[in-house]
């Protein structure tokens, strides 16, 4: 009996398990890259036309299944087109050493950031840095100005000073990098928010109700200094407690992230 059925199940080689394990990875990392973006909205439109093919063609629906055939011949020249950012983002990713990663301090940034918003408190210059985590802020920055830049005190001080043209706006923190200026993000609806605060807190508690970013404000009127974290906000903390709170954010995901998707931010 057992021989009878050892002819029906196919032998499981362990080429067969590494095969299987390589694209679970694959499939895993691009929806880690694309969740929060525009794009996982556009990969599940392709997926509904995928299963709409299948379901035309067993049920019979010769036009409908010629139709999206006819689509789907063309799938790989489209996704390189619609997901060409994307691509590009993960092929600089692959090129990047990761020896060469890990000698970076991942807390230097968070540390310019600290000094910023102190010395911005003390001016009272109105600020607003978004750090990106786990999801993608990519169509947040693209309503602002590319940077590109290393963090540091400065760089962010003069961003925001108020007569710099990239003053009015968010700053998005991606990777350990000022990635843009001047972004626009989405204002929070809570009708549970202070009617005190004005829009940049506003801002800040609308992106992180969004995705898992942390948020900086300086205020403009008192120059007081408030984190967001997953649409909450605190408001009025000194600068050794934000340092504390940035530093316990990250230093939490970190140690949880397994070892080989460590990275700066």
């Amino acid at each position: 009996m057992l021989d009878q059925l050892s002819q029906y199940i196919p032998v499981m080689r362990w080429q067969d398990i590494l095969d299987i394990l390589i694209v679970a990875f694959i499939i895993h990392r691009v929806i880690l890259l694309i969740r929060g973006t525009r794009a996982a909205h556009m990969a599940a439109g392709l997926a509904i036309i995928t299963l709409l093919y299948f379901g035309a063609r067993e049920l019979g629906l010769a036009t409908l299944h010629w139709l999206l055939g006819t689509f789907l011949s063309s799938i790989f020249l489209l996704i390189i087109i619609v997901f060409q950012d994307d691509i590009r983002r993960v092929l600089v990713q692959m090129g990047q050493t990761p020896f060469l990663k890990t000698k970076v301090k991942t807390f230097q940034a968070l540390e310019e950031i600290s000094k910023a918003a102190t010395s911005l408190s003390e001016t009272k210059t109105g600020a607003l840095v978004v750090i990106e985590r786990k999801v993608a802020l990519g169509d947040y920055m693209e309503s602002g100005i590319e940077i590109d830049g290393r963090v540091s005190r400065e760089l962010l001080c003069t961003i925001f000073f108020k007569n710099t043209p990239l003053h009015d706006g968010a700053v998005i923190i991606q990777k350990g990098r000022i990635a843009a200026a001047s972004c626009v993000l989405p204002l929070s609806t809570n009708p549970n928010i202070s009617a005190r605060l004005g829009t940049r807190h506003r801002a800040a508690i609308g992106i992180t109700e969004e995705t898992d970013a942390v948020a900086v404000v300086v205020s403009e009127e008192t120059g007081a200094i408030s984190v967001a974290l997953a649409g909450k906000i605190t408001r009025d903390v000194d600068p050794q407690t934000l340092r504390r709170i940035l530093h316990n954010t990250f230093a939490v995901e970190e140690t949880q992230r397994p070892w080989w998707r460590r990275r700066i931010f």
